[in-house]
């Protein structure tokens, strides 16, 4: 019997912003609607992390859907459209950023704003999970020790003093994380999502968990094919150009 597959879907703003961290919300809909319609069941970093614990068990076949920064489009568009399936995402929040436009390297042009700590509240209480996506949104790596530490743990801390709840997971900027960041990430949460493009099965680290950049499914009959398991060639071609790319220049892609 096969493993697992869980494909853990990465956005960031859902709007008419263009660039790659920008998707469309007609495509954005379109992509849920073919979640729907394909019958994969949406499921939570919680629900991948109590199946990794051995306290559930895993579908086999899910996704899980998540949103870096925190954008306020999240709330007035892409939120709408998932509550209408019953979707649960999660959106991982540069503290440092809340209530206040997007202000690090590779920002979009108007700087896009970010949903305050009022929203991120109502929304939580409707279901919405929230993780860390540090306080300054750095490049971990160039941190020294000290200063990661920190980005750490004070991103924690406020997310879980204004929501009440324990938060376990984290999403590296840039998705750039060393061994020695992963370290760190191991001692203050329970999971990691990157940007490393696969599908995430049992039995791997849960600290580098790989995501599929939704950029490259604005396509609705290609993200189709990959929901009914017929698009492995073009899964397999873009891990293999973006590895590529990743090994000719800087990994970071403004995320």
């Amino acid at each position: 019997m096969a493993a697992p597959r869980v494909d853990i879907l990465m956005y960031h703003s859902v709007s008419d912003a263009g660039g790659a961290t920008s998707i469309a919300p007609a495509v954005f809909a379109a992509q849920m609607q073919a979640i729907a319609d394909a019958g994969v069941p949406v499921i939570t970093m919680d629900d991948y992390l109590a199946a990794e614990e051995g306290r559930a068990t895993l579908p086999d076949r899910a996704v899980i859907l998540t949103f870096d920064d925190g954008f306020q489009d999240f709330a007035q568009t892409a939120w709408l459209v998932m509550v209408r399936h019953g979707f649960r995402p999660i959106v991982y929040l540069p503290t440092g950023f809340v209530g206040r436009a997007e202000g690090w390297r590779g920002i979009g042009s108007p700087p896009r704003p970010l949903m305050g700590w009022d929203r991120i509240g109502g929304l939580a209480a409707d279901g919405v999970l929230f993780g860390s996506h540090t306080v300054s949104h750095p490049d971990l790596n160039h941190l020294p020790p000290a200063a990661r530490a920190e980005e750490l743990a004070v991103a924690k801390r406020a997310i879980e003093d204004r929501l009440a709840c324990p938060v376990a997971h984290f999403a590296p900027p840039y998705g750039l994380a060393n061994a020695a960041v992963r370290a760190e990430i191991a001692r203050q949460y329970r999971t990691s999502v990157g940007t490393r493009l696969g599908q995430a099965r049992p039995g791997a680290s849960v600290f580098d968990l790989p995501r599929i950049e939704m950029f490259y499914f604005t396509d609705p009959a290609r993200w189709r094919a990959h929901l009914e398991g017929r698009g492995a060639a073009y899964f397999t071609k873009r891990r293999i150009l973006r590895t590529v790319r990743g090994a000719l220049m800087n990994p970071w892609r403004g995320i």
